[in-house]
């Protein structure tokens, strides 16, 4: 993706499922969750593990999210990433941001060829502080 597409998304962008992210304030999921929603985005946590998140209610699939969704930012290992492009997929997503260090190139390349933007091994509190802020 050039820096003027994810400027694009993330200027464009409301809503943000973040799965795996962690009640844990150690936690880089928290921390980058945390950052986003204090920049206007609606944070949407899921993990089977958490009740509520920075104030929201934590669902514990992307499957059990009822709404829509525009960036699915992914916090797991690389081998649950093709089940959670399948349920991003499935949601009508715009975009599967996967953290830094988080890889699958089979799902990237799925997601992409049905029309969804892909981010992988990047952290999207660091490309939103670098292009948007």
């Amino acid at each position: 993706m050039t820096d003027e597409t994810i400027r694009e998304l993330l200027k464009s962008s409301k809503s943000i499922a973040v799965v795996g992210l962690s009640s844990n304030p150690q936690r880089a999921s928290f921390g980058v969750a945390k950052y986003m929603q204090s920049q206007g985005y609606k944070i949407f946590p899921v993990n089977p593990n958490e009740v509520e998140v920075l104030g929201e209610q934590a669902f514990p699939s992307l499957d059990a999210f009822p709404g829509a969704i525009d960036i699915v930012n992914v916090f797991r290992r690389s081998e649950f990433v093709p089940g959670i492009v399948d349920a991003a997929i499935a949601k009508g997503a715009r975009c599967v941001w996967m953290q830094q260090g988080v890889i699958h190139q089979e799902a990237a390349a799925k997601a992409e060829n049905l029309g969804l933007l892909v981010m992988m091994d990047r952290c999207i509190g660091v490309e939103h502080r670098r292009l948007v802020r």
